[in-house]
């Protein structure tokens, strides 16, 4: 991920690359190399003094996030912290709260937000008023996240790990304050299977989280209102639907979500615009809370 960070930042006009630091240096070399970075640094505070640089990137394992986001904190720069901010809500919340009154933000890079498929949809309901049925597929299999050489502590929070591209869907599509959260087929921890849940929102709109897990499945998410159906299956690629009519319409996809990975380059743009003090839509650490108590209340966990 770090190395597909430093691909969408270097095609951001005006943008320079001036250090990377990781616990592995040898690591650090390796994407310097790859990814024209400027220098390598042996710590976070050298890393900033050195290069004064205006954004940091925070690109690790999970189980390291709470920490360094910490430690990142410490300086004067815009954070963009990759997903999920933490392993639980509890490690989210005390980012958040040492991020309080820093007058740089913090920012969670939740990229599926920024997929040109995503943008279609957010730019068709911008000016309709008719309530929202939101359903996100989601497909999870802990053995493949063990092969891929996750920590057990990581597998043990995938639905933070990795469910939360799917699952921030219904915390962007949903409207107003979660009300009400039923398990309808509750999770179950030692022995992962269907996951259901209903999700209520104080403006009407209604969320289904339906979760295979350890079971074949599609990511995927519909969205239905009274003008139309979309549908993002898989979430790169949006179509829609049209009351009266069964063909579904598809929308073609920014070349940016082919030449990088999908939703990087643009959310790049907004961390920078952010730096900038301008308009960005990178949700902050304290936005992003909303999705972690989500799942939290999905999962029980």
């Amino acid at each position: 991920m770090a190395e597909e960070h430093a691909r969408a930042f270097r095609a951001v006009p005006g943008v320079e690359l001036v250090g990377i630091h990781s616990r592995t240096r040898s690591r650090a070399e390796r994407v310097a190399r790859e990814a024209g970075i400027a220098g390598v640094f042996d710590s976070i505070a050298e890393m900033h003094e050195r290069t004064q640089a205006d954004i940091v990137v925070v690109a690790i394992t999970e189980t390291a996030m709470k920490d360094v986001a910490v430690e990142c904190l410490t300086e004067p720069w815009t954070i963009l912290l990759e997903k999920p901010p933490g392993l639980s809500v509890a490690e989210a919340e005390e980012i958040a709260s040492a991020a309080d009154g820093r007058e740089r933000p913090v920012l969670v890079g939740l990229n599926r937000r920024f997929l040109s498929s995503t943008r279609a949809i957010l730019d068709d309901i911008a000016h309709s008023n008719s309530r929202r049925y939101i359903r996100v597929l989601d497909r999870q299999s802990l053995g493949e996240a063990r092969a891929h050489g996750h920590p057990e502590p990581v597998v043990r929070r995938y639905m933070y790990a990795n469910s939360i591209h799917v699952i921030d869907y219904l915390s962007l599509l949903g409207r107003g304050r979660v009300e009400s959260v039923e398990r309808v087929l509750p999770w179950n921890a030692h022995e992962p299977g269907v996951v259901l849940a209903t999700i209520r929102f104080a403006s009407g709109d209604v969320g289904v989280y339906e979760g295979i897990w350890n079971g074949p499945g599609p990511w995927a998410v519909m969205l239905v209102t009274e003008e139309k159906r979309w549908e993002l299956r898989p979430l790169e690629q949006a179509a829609f639907q049209l009351p009266g009519e069964r063909q579904l319409v598809s929308m073609p996809s920014h070349d940016w979500d082919q030449e990088f990975k999908p939703g990087l380059r643009l959310q790049a743009e907004h961390a920078v615009a952010a730096t900038r003090g301008e308009r960005c839509e990178i949700p902050t650490i304290g936005e992003s809370l909303r999705t972690m108590r989500l799942i939290e209340a999905i999962f029980g966990e």
